[in-house]
């Protein structure tokens, strides 16, 4: 076995450019398999990453409420307390379209909401300064307030400034009772600390609209996600007796699917990718099959001398299988280097992935013996007189 090692290195070694040439496919093929593989990994984990900011634990509610059949505030936080076990939060969610302001400063990109007590427990955000809104607030119609770190720097300079001010949305003169924390590294316009929200009942007469149609829960367990989002569907049929008059979406569902297709199309580029290592194979098998005949005479003499078929189908196979080897490993280098680089370039936090490296260069190696197997078998069964008298 070490001297069929050697006989292959020292083949490999003396035809140079050819060997080079042999291994390129193979290289090609492992890299690409790693490249393509690895950023796809790379884009859909910030996807997966991004989406699951929204938080994976919660489920939306979005109904059409009509005259005839509606679901009122006070019943859905009935039906909440009577799921306390399920669900560990609930807010109604009003959205205004209205401009922010401050003196002669306005924002009109700012997410305004009118929301419960309970949204900071929905969002998991921490308060910088202040309180947050209380029930008191909602059932008073106090005109308070909460901002984003991003409000209260551009209007106000900092959140430690904001707190205690007055604010204008669409007019209406708001004070300014609590900061969250920052959430972003950069505070951009439209990101997520660019927004206000208020009691829930102050929107809903600023919107003009007495139903309110959309409501935010998070479940307790992760694993329940289903179930949560059934209880709700067969609360909301009991009401309105059409599916189509209400939409409920749970988050985790929503991210299972996105994983599931990462997984699809990480599959499906890598076996389109791995067809250039089939071509490679090819070319390993054209290439073993010239240096049998280049080497006819030897194989004659190696025989004549008393060397075994065994013998000589273990050097070529070997021979074989250490050039696909040697071009797996230059593939997973070069692959390594231009995925980070990429991954770099993209701004994406893009590594090899292991298991990429592990099938595509098992698959190099693979190639090797597969496809060195029948200039192999053809060296063997050379017949020692006619190899010799070979030129």
């Amino acid at each position: 076995m070490l001297q069929s090692f050697k006989l292959a290195i020292k083949s490999i070694w003396s035809n140079k450019m050819r060997s080079f040439l042999t291994m390129l496919g193979i290289i090609i093929g492992v890299a690409s398999v790693i490249i393509l593989v690895s950023l796809v990994n790379a884009y859909m984990s910030y996807m997966t990453e991004s989406f699951a900011s929204l938080g994976t634990n919660q489920i939306t509610v979005n109904m059409v409420n009509l005259p005839s059949r509606s679901v009122s505030v006070d019943e859905m936080y009935a039906f909440y307390d009577e799921n306390t076990e399920s669900f560990d939060h609930m807010t109604p969610m009003v959205s205004i379209s209205a401009i922010v302001k401050n003196g002669t400063d306005s924002m009109t990109s700012t997410s305004v909401s009118g929301v419960s007590e309970d949204y900071l427990g929905v969002k998991d955000w921490m308060l910088a300064y202040g309180r947050n809104v209380q029930y008191a607030d909602i059932t008073a119609r106090h005109k308070v307030c909460v901002i984003g770190a991003y409000v209260a720097n551009e209007l106000y300079g900092s959140a430690e400034k904001a707190y205690g001010e007055t604010i204008k949305v669409n007019g209406y003169a708001f004070q300014i009772v609590g900061v969250v924390e920052q959430q972003d590294d950069d505070l951009e316009e439209g990101g997520t600390d660019d927004f206000l929200f208020m009691p829930y009942s102050c929107a809903v007469k600023m919107a003009r609209n007495a139903n309110i149609n959309n409501y935010t829960f998070t479940i307790r367990d992760l694993s329940a996600a289903t179930e949560g989002k059934t209880l709700i569907e067969d609360f909301l049929y009991e009401k309105f007796k059409n599916e189509d008059l209400y939409t409920v979406t749970a988050m985790s569902e929503m991210l299972d699917s996105l994983n599931s297709m990462i997984a699809m199309v990480s599959a499906g580029l890598g076996g389109i990718a791995g067809i250039s290592l089939l071509v490679a194979g090819v070319g390993v098998m054209n290439i073993m099959l010239v240096s049998v005949t280049e080497r006819t005479r030897e194989i004659g003499i190696r025989k004549a001398l008393g060397a075994k078929r065994s013998v000589i189908m273990q050097q070529f196979v070997i021979e074989a299988a250490v050039t696909s080897s040697l071009g797996g490993v230059i593939g997973i280098l070069l692959g390594s280097i231009a995925t980070s680089t990429i991954g770099a370039l993209a701004g994406l936090n893009a590594t090899p992935t292991p298991m990429a490296v592990i099938v595509s260069f098992s698959v190099s190696v693979g190639i090797g013996l597969l496809f060195g197997y029948m200039p192999a078998s053809r060296a063997a069964k050379l017949n020692p007189i006619d190899a010799l008298r070979s030129e």
